[in-house]
């Protein structure tokens, strides 16, 4: 199959590309620089170069499905670059995929779609998204599913694939933040971590990917999880150990992290001031209960895990 990718120098994007190329596909990855070309070379995938906001059909070319996993996911930034990117950029592709003649729009979202600063427990895809979010990533997200949903078409189907914590080999954020943190003296929990939370490891995202190239339903979201429900502290502090991190116990109530973080965001934007503050995401995120069920995928798309959180471990000591 001819695969377009957008994000393949990340870490969703760049697995997907190594995935689907070593297994004979043919794989074009949207590519912004020198450096992204020579990654993208080396997952095996052909580089194009454009970005989401000057791609045009003749970028995507022949491509019969577009994964589109390319985001502004920082959690700290000018609100334009998240709507610019998220929602604008997401747009143009689903357009000039469609104009390219792509019959498959595989675009993966987040559970973040859903956050208000609540809790999320027992949740399926029936939950409503929160395009109106206190937090630009989510709202920004939301809108580009509500996008996604709208393209969907007879010849030009869109399956959205939401994990959550996505983790396991060529992580690029967690573990890089877990090791930083912990040489500076900065890492705390909130809560003591008990907030319970539903995982996705790379490998169980990257097969949900491939059975949506075929399987699922036209303009529906879906859940991609790993078996089981941890705490925060259970799954991090697991993760931490594989690289002989021991993390620290300190911790501060969600009342005081939620207000700290809010009073941070406000001094941060009035005095523009450099690095990046505790975000009130940040601090929500890592308080509330993400307890999801991928019941619908496992019905849709024949969906289930192809590692275990266990294994998952094992592979990262190694």
């Amino acid at each position: 199959m001819r695969i377009f990718v957008t994000g393949a120098s990340g870490f969703v994007g760049g697995a997907a590309a190594k995935h689907f190329a070593g297994q004979g596909h043919d794989v074009r990855a949207m590519s912004r620089s020198e450096k992204s070309d020579a990654t993208i070379r080396a997952l095996g995938a052909t580089p194009v170069r454009c970005d989401l906001e000057d791609v045009t059909a003749a970028h995507i070319g022949d491509a019969e499905a577009i994964v589109h996993c390319a985001a502004f996911v920082e959690q700290w930034g000018p609100v334009e670059a998240w709507r610019r990117f998220n929602v604008d950029g997401t747009e143009r592709m689903l357009w000039e995929s469609s104009r390219a003649g792509a019959t498959r729009f595989i675009h993966i979202s987040t559970e973040s779609v859903l956050w208000r600063g609540q809790h999320l427990r027992g949740v399926d895809e029936t939950y409503p998204r929160a395009p109106n979010s206190p937090y630009p990533y989510s709202w920004t997200k939301a809108w580009a599913e509500e996008l996604v949903e709208e393209a969907n078409a007879s010849d030009f189907q869109t399956i959205i694939l939401r994990p959550r914590f996505i983790w396991g080999p060529g992580d690029t954020t967690l573990l890089p933040t877990i090791e930083h943190m912990t040489k500076t003296g900065q890492w705390m929990w909130i809560n003591n971590g008990q907030a319970k939370t539903s995982t996705t490891h790379i490998a169980n995202l990257v097969h949900a990917i491939e059975l949506a190239l075929t399987k699922g339903v036209g303009g529906e979201p879906y859940f991609i999880l790993d078996d089981g429900v941890r705490t925060m502290k259970e799954m991090i502090s697991a993760i931490a150990a594989t690289r002989g991190i021991t993390l620290p116990d300190k911790s501060v109530p969600s009342w005081l992290a939620d207000t700290l973080a809010g009073v941070m965001e406000g001094v941060w934007r009035t005095f523009n001031l450099k690095g990046e503050p505790l975000t009130r995401f940040g601090a929500m995120i890592m308080s509330r209960d993400s307890v999801l069920i991928d019941a619908k995928a496992r019905r849709d798309m024949g969906y289930a895990p192809v590692i275990s959180v266990d294994e998952g471990l094992r592979q990262l000591r190694g």
